[in-house]
């Protein structure tokens, strides 16, 4: 996915200054006197969707099983995890592996093969020191391979999830207080709004990375936001009274990489290349989410689902798509070639998970629906409307009870000021080009479960008019880019 630059001026509106303000909200607060609650469900939340896969490889995740009682006395040669676990220190190690090609349409044809280790541990420091209710986790990744819609799909919604630029990175790495008999719960350090936010328990079937964290916030923030593979310091307050409600905001210095400076390479995974610019005085970014999960209670006959709203405010200023900073076409001749500066970026998202049908006597086998739509009004937005759904079963055929099988779209309207833009293009220079609309995916997938902890998972994508409908940059006589196929293999192993 191409990532925006950074925003640019000083916002009023800082991460210092919220952290600052919510850690004098935490402070001298009652210990938690209960255990932490225990979610098993894609984005922190209770699980809802009985067809959230065994693996997956978006940043959100969910719950999961190890391969290791399949390796028998190699699983734990020394017998460490009990014995550490039981100390309060916990680690996994996922390896997903993706090999893709596109056999058909794209900027040109070929395949790629890239994959990624992550490495995770987590800290019990009521275990380890006696600090109740207080967690530390981190998250790192190792990224090998080449990206196939970088170098050969060239379109806008990257047909893998784990696609970004070789490099060994720290991802997130926070401290989490849990408050208030578990209701309040309190995240500071480096995070990344897609493991919480935006997130559907059923889409994490899919490969496509528009599935994770959508198009509309990865192209319309700076850097991507605080998104795979970059995070940044942030803080985060999530309230859950109870009767399935709960509301959580995370604040967030709002670009991960920095703003570039003229000369510099623009490619923001570049200009933060270990994860570790911990940057705290760009202007913020606010994400906020309310959310009402229904019949998750434990034997319950009625279907479980949830439905979220949410919303986010970068507060730093953004180059125009369309016009310079005296008010002329960036297409003119006399234009400075500046873009003008506009204010902020802000949109509004909801998403629904429902849980169709559950098979007898089963809690996680059984048909599962998602929908999510976005709209950003801001003219600095590339995508202005985003709308995706699938259907996902786990368990469809006989004997093979964990296998998932998917069908997914997902649709990225780009925002008028982008196809304006191309209009004024193709009036200033009198050539004929294309005008670029909007991008869409297809995805269907079949998980297998080989054995708990490693699975197999077959991948189909068709890709309509990529990146938005842009000419070939390798044949612009050629015409639009074409629709490609996209079929591949993943394997996921986690430990």
């Amino acid at each position: 996915m191409p990532i925006r630059r950074g925003a640019r001026g000083s916002g009023r509106v800082s991460l210092v200054g919220g952290v600052l303000g919510l850690c004098l909200l935490g402070a001298g607060t009652p210990r938690a006197e209960q255990s932490r609650p225990v979610y098993e469900g894609a984005g922190g939340d209770p699980r809802i969707s009985v067809s959230q896969p065994e693996t997956t490889s978006q940043a959100s995740g969910g719950y999961s099983r190890s391969i290791e009682p399949s390796l028998g006395p190699f699983g734990d040669p020394f017998g460490l995890r009990p014995i550490l676990k039981e100390q309060g220190i916990e680690y996994s190690v996922t390896y997903i592996a993706d090999v893709l090609g596109n056999p058909v349409g794209g900027v040109r044809r070929g395949a790629a093969v890239e994959d990624r280790l992550n490495l995770r541990l987590n800290l019990d420091l009521e275990r380890l020191a006696g600090w109740e209710g207080a967690t530390i986790h981190a998250n790192a990744y190792f990224i090998y391979g080449t990206g196939l819609s970088r170098y050969f799909v060239g379109n806008l919604l990257p047909v893998s999830v784990i696609e970004a630029l070789p490099s060994s990175r720290l991802y997130v790495l926070w401290l989490d207080q849990q408050l208030f008999d578990n209701t309040l719960g309190l995240r500071i350090g480096q995070q990344a709004a897609d493991t919480e936010f935006f997130v559907s328990q059923t889409a994490t079937l899919f490969v496509n990375s528009t599935f994770g964290w959508p198009a509309i916030t990865g192209l319309d923030l700076p850097s991507g936001g605080p998104a795979y593979p970059l995070a940044t310091p942030a803080i985060r307050a999530k309230y859950v009274p109870g009767n399935g409600f709960s509301l959580q905001v995370g604040l967030y210095d709002g670009d991960p990489a920095g703003a570039s400076r003229p000369g510099d390479d623009p490619e923001a995974q570049r200009l933060n290349r270990t994860g570790t610019n911990f940057r705290l005085g760009d202007p913020a970014l606010v994400v906020a989410e309310a959310t009402y999960a229904y019949n998750t209670e434990a034997g319950s006959r009625e279907l479980p689902g949830d439905i979220t709203l949410g919303g986010w405010q970068h507060f730093g200023r953004f180059d125009s798509l369309r016009t310079d900073i005296t008010g002329l076409s960036l297409a003119d001749p006399n234009a400075t070639g500046i873009g003008r500066q506009l204010r902020g970026n802000a949109g509004i998202y909801v998403v629904y998970d429902q849980t169709l049908y559950r098979e007898a006597g089963k809690d996680d086998e059984g048909l599962g629906f998602f929908v999510r739509a976005a709209y950003s009004p801001t003219r600095s937005s590339l995508v202005s409307a985003y709308l995706d759904a699938g259907l996902a079963y786990k368990g469809l055929i006989p004997g093979r009870d964990d296998d998932t099988v998917g069908l997914s779209v997902a649709y990225a309207r780009l925002g008028d000021d982008a196809r304006r833009a191309d209009t004024d293009m193709i009036r200033f220079t009198g050539q004929a080009m294309p005008r670029r609309r909007a991008e869409s995916i297809v995805e269907a997938t079949y998980q297998a479960v080989v054995v708990p902890g490693f699975t197999l998972q077959p991948d189909a994508q068709l890709v309509l008019h990529p990146g938005g409908g842009i000419a070939n940059p390798r044949d612009p006589n050629a015409g639009r880019v074409k629709n490609a196929v996209v079929l591949g293999m993943r394997a996921t192993v986690q430990y």
